[in-house]
């Protein structure tokens, strides 16, 4: 993409006009389309009628071209995913929806995001599970024996991020799977950081759970996200919250078994506006070259952005490498990480504080300015000078 070019769509998109925007792992920004969409949907629906016979036909269409475009994505197939409001949902379908035992083994890492390090806490206060914690920080120089460890005869699940909200690094997830599978052990990915940046083949991964949002790197509507169950999960794994969207239903509105496919684990009315304004951003990266081609784009920033810190006296980056993701994080020897960051925001940058570990994070998509990130820095510099 020329500089001309890039600049133009870099300002199609609202939230950019007056700032310099780093925080898309916190929440992408709205493409022009992608917001025209959210108010067309909505319009449509009014002018129909809500809950009017003519109506759902045309929702039905749309709910079915946004799992089609969420499967091209992952490179799997529409019946495998159950759209979900959020991260968090998908991970609590897969979490309680596991016929746990007490004194089961469950394993998560200690990056973990608080949400499902706080459903993990309520299985063991409710259910008698016993979870334990592989340490991924301080920086880990192999994932896989880290995590093999830590595996018990007893462990039933292994939950991890992808990609560190934290870090930013990026788990062998593949070999992990594999790993795990081996003992018999089933593998729940949280993908917050990962869908819509890095490119992704669910079915050669073979991870059994996938959960997943829109409104982070896919630049979509908060509130709509999704799960992707490997097919032969879908059977096994148990509902928790039950629905209409998840059953069939008899001629006198009676239950009459689960759905067949992930829409099982769905459970009643969406937000059916976000579900067109979600497909329209997936569609408006696809205009901006394959997930590949994007995501080389982001790393090579990332990586023009990390070097650029390198050296800052007073800061070091949590990646002791270039990171393979847009996640740049650092730490501050005066330890005033949210200073930072609400002085940032106050001349229009807008970065993220993390609590642990204690750092700031800085985020690129691939249409990121490079002179986006050269005034992050400038900006950095000067405010530590002030600040030592």
């Amino acid at each position: 993409m020329d500089p001309k070019t890039l600049n133009a769509y870099h300002h199609s998109y609202p939230a950019l006009l007056n700032k310099t925007y780093l925080n898309y792992g916190g929440q992408g920004p709205l493409h022009q389309e992608t917001w025209q969409a959210l108010i067309q949907s909505d319009r449509h629906i009014q002018e129909q009628g809500p809950f009017a016979n003519r109506v759902f036909p045309w929702l039905s269409q749309q709910l079915q071209d946004l799992r089609q475009a969420l499967a091209d994505l992952l490179n799997t197939t529409p019946d495998t995913i159950a759209l979900t409001d959020s991260v968090t949902s998908g991970c609590n379908i897969v979490l309680w929806g596991i016929n746990w035992q007490a004194g089961d083994h469950l394993l998560i890492s200690n990056c973990e995001h608080p949400g499902v390090v706080a459903i993990a806490e309520q299985l063991q206060r409710r259910l008698g599970v016993v979870v334990d914690r592989v340490n991924f920080w301080p920086w880990c120089e192999d994932d896989v024996a880290a995590i093999a460890a830590r595996l018990h005869p007893r462990t039933r699940l292994v939950v991890i991020s992808h990609l560190l909200w934290n870090t930013g690094k990026l788990l062998p997830l593949q070999e992990i799977v594999q790993l795990c599978h081996q003992q018999g052990i089933q593998v729940l990915a949280d993908a917050a950081q990962s869908v819509g940046m890095v490119p992704l083949n669910l079915p050669a991964l073979g991870v059994d759970y996938y959960a997943f949002t829109g409104h982070k790197w896919c630049c979509g509507p908060a509130g709509l996200g999704g799960l992707y169950i490997r097919r032969d999960r879908i059977e096994t794994l148990e509902p928790t919250f039950v629905g209409w969207r998840g059953i069939h239903q008899t001629r006198d509105a009676q239950p009459a078994g689960w759905k067949e496919d992930a829409s099982r684990f769905e459970v009643a009315t969406t937000a059916f506006s976000l579900v067109s304004a979600l497909t329209t951003a997936l569609g408006v990266h696809d205009q901006w070259g394959s997930v590949g081609d994007r995501y080389r784009r982001i790393c090579y920033l990332s990586q023009y952005l990390w070097q650029q810190l390198q050296g800052i006296a007073g800061l070091t980056c949590l990646s002791p490498v270039p990171p393979p993701s847009g996640l740049v994080s650092f730490q501050l020897a005066n330890g005033q990480h949210r200073q930072l960051v609400q002085d940032l925001e106050a001349q229009d940058i807008l970065v993220r504080e993390l609590l642990y570990p204690p750092s700031v994070r800085a985020c690129v998509h691939y249409f990121t300015l490079p002179q986006e990130c050269d005034r992050f820095v400038l900006t950095v510099k000067d405010w530590l000078k002030s600040h030592p």
